[in-house]
């Protein structure tokens, strides 16, 4: 199934762009929607690193204004940007939400919406040839700050058909 649209939250857009994969968002989704609380999240703080930089200049990247939180997603009492891309997502049930967070996982699921962790998009990467793999695609993550925990890293690397390194 293809990916036409995805909603990105903070933490995969940060990874991926501290660990010099951002190159992989444009080539697995049509379009990729960044909500505006997300957005400011990344890009405004006062030390410039890859991610502020980096979405500030991503053609590929669309801003969402700002919409009203429906009590049905508020009720979780998540973050405002896990808020925003979760109440996208499920305003448009054909869109795939990009988080990695647990309880908005949780939140997403509980509405029924399709979700992609970070691990998801290096597969589908894999899967559309835009990587050769997932395992220097992990490495970089975890180099970059992403904490994967070694269960996810291994199911991952069993999904693509990949060895871990011992």
């Amino acid at each position: 199934m293809p990916i036409k649209t995805i909603v990105v939250n903070a933490s995969p857009l940060i990874s991926l762009f501290r660990a010099g994969l951002d190159f992989i968002l444009p080539a697995i989704a049509n379009e990729i929607l960044v909500p505006d609380p997300v957005w400011r999240e990344i890009t405004d703080t006062v030390h410039q690193d890859e991610a502020s930089v980096g979405l500030s200049k991503a053609l590929w990247a669309t801003r969402l204004a700002i919409e009203t939180i429906k009590p049905i997603v508020s009720a979780w009492d998540l973050g405002s940007g896990e808020e925003s891309v979760i109440n996208h997502v499920y305003n448009h049930q054909e869109y795939h939400a990009v988080l990695d967070d647990a309880q908005a996982r949780r939140c997403a699921y509980s509405l029924d919406l399709s979700v992609i962790g970070t691990g998801g998009i290096l597969l589908i990467a894999k899967k559309k040839q835009v990587i050769p793999s997932i395992k220097q695609g992990l490495s970089s993550l975890k180099n970059a700050g992403l904490f994967i925990a070694p269960v996810l890293e291994q199911r991952l690397l069993d999904i693509a058909g990949e060895k871990k390194d011992i």
